[in-house]
């Protein structure tokens, strides 16, 4: 990371909000110390001068290939009654601020601090080290289940055999999944995603489908390995990957890559193993089906917790324990779960490799401790219950805010007293 350092900040680091994330600066050189060296030493109180510490409003624009549309430019379904909906979201909002360590500097500080500690302790112990043997046991395993497939389609049993391709891959599921669902009352409108540049409007997709989310969750989660096809491909055909500069040569790469997946899936597997059309569709739902579990898992660890923002004040470390939470289940389902249900270890220390996440957990409880934040962990059953039970509230809210924004369509009264 050295090639990308512009200097060093003298001070203790003032976090300011990221351009990416609607952060504003000024590109004027005036804004710079005007005696900095090529390698300056910045002190924290010139930050403010080319850096905005408040986040712009988002307008947001219509879905439709013309950049400079607006929202005006056609009918669209209005979000619920906004009033109303800050009002949940500023009720959630305080409530994590009350349930969590203080956001003042010292406070803050004292924990990035015991972090810094816990990271140098990982890093003596050998945490970040791979242990290649951990690697070889689940070769053979995926190996095993590989030879397993094979046998069973061989044998013409396509729905075993499809199960165990199913089990065969692993993947990273997508938990963006807007607008079938809405994990907050924030979603509840329209919103922009820094992560993919666009803007998602409140249409009647949304309206349609929030409302019964609660009960489209399974299914959709059934099938949302078709969704990562589906982003895959817009990625590689979107001039976002065409802008990677010295990483261009990955786009081909990947293209490359993928449509030989789809040569020996689509092709040799589907089409030319297995005779009939309704052995193929079947094959082809059951062996994404089974791969439902990774897909709920994500979402237990994130869809649970708090969507707030408190704020740049908030540390690295407590802003990761607030959002996410890590799903318990006993040392021999690591597999099924790929180590993704450590999602709280994992966001801490992103490069600790998957096999020394279990044992780092319990520095992680220590570290919990140790600074009084909440380290939420929870059973598969419960973690879906948690779940389920928020995207219901989140559904009657909605249902609330349209019979109120109804109401006062046909009474002209606004209901505030």
């Amino acid at each position: 990371m050295n090639q990308y350092r512009i200097g060093r900040i003298a001070e203790k680091w003032l976090n300011c909000t990221p351009p990416i994330r609607g952060g504003l600066f000024s590109q004027s050189k005036d804004a710079y110390p005007t005696s900095a060296p090529v390698a300056p030493s910045i002190h924290a109180q010139h930050l403010s001068q080319f850096f905005s510490m408040e986040r712009p409003t988002l307008e947001p624009v219509a879905r439709s290939k013309n950049k400079t549309a607006s929202v005006d430019a056609e009918p669209l379904h209005m979000p619920p009654n906004e009033p109303d909906n800050a009002k949940v979201v500023k009720q959630a909002l305080e409530d994590d601020i009350d349930q969590y360590p203080s956001l003042d500097a010292e406070t803050q500080q004292a924990i990035v601090n015991k972090y810094r500690h816990l990271h140098r302790k990982i890093k003596s112990e050998g945490y970040y080290e791979c242990q290649y043997g951990a690697y070889a046991i689940e070769v053979v395993r995926y190996l095993c289940i590989f030879a397993a497939f094979l046998a069973a389609l061989r044998s013409g049993w396509f729905t075993t055999s499809a199960a165990l391709l199913g089990l065969f891959w692993e993947h990273d599921p997508d938990i963006q999944n807007a607008p079938l669902f809405a994990m907050s009352p924030s979603f509840l409108a329209s919103f922009h995603s820094s992560y993919y540049n666009f803007t998602f409007l409140w249409d009647w997709v949304a309206e349609k489908a929030i409302p019964y989310q609660r009960y489209s969750y399974y299914p959709i989660m059934g099938i949302a390995r078709f969704n990562l096809y589906l982003l895959s491909w817009c990625h590689l055909l979107s001039c976002r990957s065409s802008t990677l500069g010295a990483a261009k040569w990955t786009r081909p790469t990947e293209i490359c890559f993928m449509s030989m997946y789809w040569f020996l899936f689509g092709y040799c597997l589907v089409w030319r193993s297995i005779p009939t059309w309704s052995l193929r569709i079947m094959f082809v739902l059951v062996s994404h089906i089974i791969t439902m579990p990774l897909h709920v898992q994500i979402t237990l660890s994130h869809w649970s917790m708090s969507t707030s923002d408190v704020g740049e004040a908030e540390s690295f470390p407590q802003h990761q324990l607030r959002t996410t939470m890590d799903v318990e289940c006993p040392a021999w389902l690591d597999f099924l779960h790929g180590g993704l249900q450590f999602q709280a270890v994992h966001h801490l220390f992103p490069c600790v490799p998957r096999h020394n996440l279990r044992r780092l957990q319990q520095l992680v409880i220590e570290f919990c401790n140790e600074t009084g934040i909440k380290y939420k962990r929870l059973g598969f059953v419960a973690g879906n219950k948690d779940v389920l039970g928020k995207l219901g509230q989140v559904a009657a809210q909605l249902d609330l805010m349209i019979k109120c924004q109804k109401h006062m369509a046909e009474t002209g009264e606004s209901g505030l007293h």
